[in-house]
């Protein structure tokens, strides 16, 4: 079973968006998204 991070990052790829653009989207910073798809944080 892939873990919340895992479908983070496969859905960005997918969609061919950096985490800075994926990021810009979600209005966050990337290092958040960074730090969801590696599983240090879940917030």
């Amino acid at each position: 079973m892939k873990s919340i991070g895992e479908k983070i990052k496969e859905y960005r790829q997918k969609n061919h968006m950096t985490q800075e653009q994926l990021a810009s989207w979600l209005n966050v910073t990337f290092q958040t998204v960074s730090k969801w798809e590696t599983g240090v944080s879940h917030s």
